[in-house]
């Protein structure tokens, strides 16, 4: 196929991927996010500390930035007059993060069509250049 055809093909800003929230697109976040939306009532600090693999400041540090973006609640209190920790979801969180989750999905479905391509192209790999091109 030529260059002007596969051109054609894609459409402008086909890859930029704009609902992909930095605020969510780190790996801790992600799966903060992933945790508190498998348990829509909350989780205790403690349990998501360890479903997370966080320490307790790493933790505190990504609840509070996802807090400040109103994407997390957090909630102090006591029980059995020990200090314990809720963690759920806003409702805007949950709105954000499932948006967040079709742009992602986005993302697999046009990786997937490029690696579709590639196996059809077969192993070999074409190194030469097309023409015009000039190297240093």
């Amino acid at each position: 196929m030529s260059a002007e055809k596969r051109k054609a093909q894609v459409k402008a800003g086909q890859y930029a991927y704009e609902g992909l929230d930095r605020i969510m697109h780190e790996k801790a976040r992600l799966g903060i996010l992933t945790s508190l939306a498998s348990h829509p009532d909350g989780l205790l600090f403690n349990d998501l500390k360890e479903l997370c693999s966080l320490t307790d400041g790493n933790l505190s540090r990504h609840l509070q930035a996802l807090q400040e973006a109103g994407l997390v609640e957090v909630w102090k209190g006591y029980h059995n007059r020990r200090p314990q920790t809720l963690c759920r979801l806003s409702s805007e969180g949950r709105d954000r993060f499932l948006a967040y989750l079709e742009e992602l999905e986005k993302v697999i479905h046009d990786a997937a069509a490029v690696k579709k391509q590639v196996k059809e192209r077969g192993a070999a790999r074409d190194d030469t250049l097309s023409e015009g091109w000039l190297l240093a």
